[in-house]
């Protein structure tokens, strides 16, 4: 149950950083946004 709730957690984040990444328009805050999306697709997926 825990394990669901931190998913759902961690999806609900990386839904936000990827508007942000399009949203955004300055490229150096873009490129910020994506270096966070690569833990959190890791984080998402379980993998270590």
């Amino acid at each position: 149950m825990i394990t669901i709730i931190y998913r759902l957690i961690i999806l609900f984040v990386l839904i936000f950083t990827i508007w942000n990444l399009f949203t955004e328009k300055k490229l150096t805050l873009q490129l910020n946004a994506a270096l966070v999306i690569i833990p959190l697709i890791l984080r998402l997926l379980m993998i270590k």
